[in-house]
């Protein structure tokens, strides 16, 4: 075994061993043993420690999408191809992000798990989600630089801090926050909440009162790329491809609904609620914020020219001044600063979260989540120092093409595969129960993912280039059932599971078992029966064994069937 670094649980006590045991074989470092800095990374979410309220879940999953990536994103779309083929492209990525992330957000939910661990067993094998953990790594580094770029826009506005410094400021103000996990993520939000929300209104009230036919004229824009007036299909396709690159969202969203409570007949209302709103609830919020942030910009284009307009500081100065005068650029610089610690702190702590995935599996140690918080930062502090921001269009247009493949598998399995019967109704995340590669999620999302790709750079013509994510969409939604029914979904399962049969909800937090690695009791649904072990192993430790050659694998039949715990059905789980 490697001796790596693994969280505690936290309510449920290490065990010590006997004075006459053999000492442990793996061992704790302080950074990954210390809870409030892990919140269960790489693993399920217990439901000892699922202990907040649906509601408070959604709100601060919602805190989250404070970011003004949206008001760049919708002012770009808009500017580029006008305000009739902006506002279809904005409101049909909305309609296809919000279906997708349906059954995504409830299975997150349900089952306590991020992205990546639903990942693996909705069609992708254990193996196959690692791609899929760089695809959202980049997706959490991307958007830091892009969200950073503004904070740095609006400090250079504010008191005249180099943007290059400002980029520096960024990327250092959020690390000790992200340090400390989930529950500093929670408070951060709820208590920077009111000043948003103070920020978002206000400027539209303003402009309301002073401005009322402004709204009108925005209605006739046609941008400032010389599009032509009324609807294009080739301007709705690229503008569509463009909003759809935050499709991967939902997997911030999910390293919130991991700890969500168990679905029970007393709280299913809420709870269905709270999940549909913090799930793919957040686009509705995002695609009022970009058509939000078009508007501002176009109000203030014609003072402050269209590269400020651009830039979401500029909009909300011009629009506050009636109003607030000579404090219109501090209170502006405020909202945006405080919007972007928002966003840039889950940026941070989910990007650490994927790195760690990533790495798990292909060194097979795990140091702690927050070695990986400075790797993330620094691929962003560099794209932020490469003025990514000068080529948004393109750099997002590209990436929605691998986003939408891999978002749209999963959605897939789920929806489909699940319901007839192609793969386990449960979702299986653990190492000794699943092929390396399932080519029914991960084999859909390759090729549709080529194929948009090379439309996207025109080898198919001008149509086939603008509605490049549609193809990625088409072709990852129809090939992941498809393939899963020509194997026959026998990739999804290396050997049963024991235990973890269909749809078990575990309630008692009782129903543990003792890792014979690190010899700390998890919740059943973390563990599994090891032949090496002659015994039970949790997920983590599973995944960082780099000695057992997957015998369990290899000889389904082979060690011990763990001895069933008490399990608690939920009535509506």
């Amino acid at each position: 075994m490697t001796d790596i670094a693994t969280p505690t649980t936290g309510e449920v006590p290490r065990q010590e061993p006997q004075e006459d045991s053999p000492a442990p074989r793996r061992s704790y470092a302080a950074l990954a043993a210390d809870e409030s800095r892990e919140d269960y990374s790489l693993r399920y979410a217990p439901h000892s420690f699922r202990r907040w309220s649906p509601s408070m879940v959604a709100g601060t999953a919602l805190g989250g999408i404070a970011y003004l990536a949206d008001f760049a994103i919708g002012a770009s779309i808009v500017f580029t191809y006008g305000f009739t083929s902006g506002l279809a492209s904005i409101l049909t990525a909305a309609a296809i992000i919000f279906l997708t992330g349906i059954p995504i957000a409830r299975a997150c939910a349900k089952y306590g798990l991020d992205m990546d661990l639903v990942t693996r067993g909705a069609g992708f094998g254990y193996f196959g989600s690692t791609l899929t953990s760089l695809i959202y790594a980049s997706f959490t580094f991307i958007f830091f630089a892009l969200e950073g770029s503004i904070m740095a826009q609006a400090m250079h506005q504010a008191v005249g801090l180099p943007v290059e410094v400002g980029y520096l400021v960024t990327t250092l103000i959020v690390i000790p926050i992200v340090f400390r996990g989930m529950g500093a993520l929670a408070k951060v939000q709820a208590w920077t909440q009111p000043v948003w929300i103070i920020g978002m209104v206000l400027p539209f009230v303003v402009l309301a009162v002073e401005a009322p036919g402004s709204f009108g004229a925005f209605g006739s824009f046609t941008g400032t790329e010389g599009a032509a007036p009324g609807f294009s299909w080739i301007a709705f396709g690229l503008g569509t491809g463009v909003a759809l690159s935050l499709i991967a969202q939902i997997g911030e969203q999910a390293d919130y609904l991991r700890f969500m409570p168990a679905r029970t007949e007393a709280n299913k209302r809420r709870w269905d609620i709270a999940v549909l709103a913090a799930g793919p609830g957040w686009v509705v919020i995002g695609a009022a914020k970009q058509l939000g942030g078009a508007f501002l910009a176009f109000v203030a284009l014609e003072a402050v020219g269209k590269t400020h307009a651009l830039e979401p500081i500029a909009p909300q100065i011009e629009a506050l001044k009636p109003w607030l005068g000579s404090f219109a650029l501090p209170a502006a610089a405020l909202f945006v600063i405080v919007s972007q610690i928002k966003i840039n702190v889950t940026n941070a702590y989910s990007g650490s979260l994927s790195w760690s995935n990533f790495f798990s599996r292909i060194t097979h140690k795990h140091p702690g989540r927050v070695w990986y918080i400075f790797l993330n930062l620094a691929i962003a502090l560099t794209l932020m120092e490469m003025n990514m921001f000068a080529a948004l269009n393109k750099l997002l247009g590209f990436y929605s093409n691998v986003g939408i493949a891999w978002i749209t598998a999963v959605a897939a399995d789920l929806v489909i595969n699940k319901r007839i019967g192609l793969s386990p109704r449960y979702i299986e995340f653990k190492r000794a129960y699943l092929h390396a590669v399932n080519p029914a999620g991960f084999g859909a999302m390759v090729i549709a993912s080529t194929v948009s790709i090379l439309a996207f750079f025109g080898l198919f013509g001008r149509h086939a280039e603008a509605f490049s994510t549609f193809i990625a969409a088409g072709l990852s939604l129809v090939l992941c059932p498809l393939i899963a029914w020509l194997t026959k979904g026998k990739y999804y399962l290396a050997r049963p599971n024991p235990v973890n049969g269909p749809d078990v909800v575990i309630a008692d937090i009782t129903a543990t078992h003792t890792c014979g690695v690190c010899e700390t009791s998890y919740e059943l649904p973390d563990i599994a029966d090891c032949p090496v072990l002659s015994g039970p192993i949790c997920s983590l430790c599973c995944s960082l064994d780099a000695e057992c050659g997957d015998a369990c694998r290899k000889e389904p039949g082979a060690g011990p069937v763990l001895m069933p715990m008490p399990v608690v059905r939920t009535p509506s789980g």
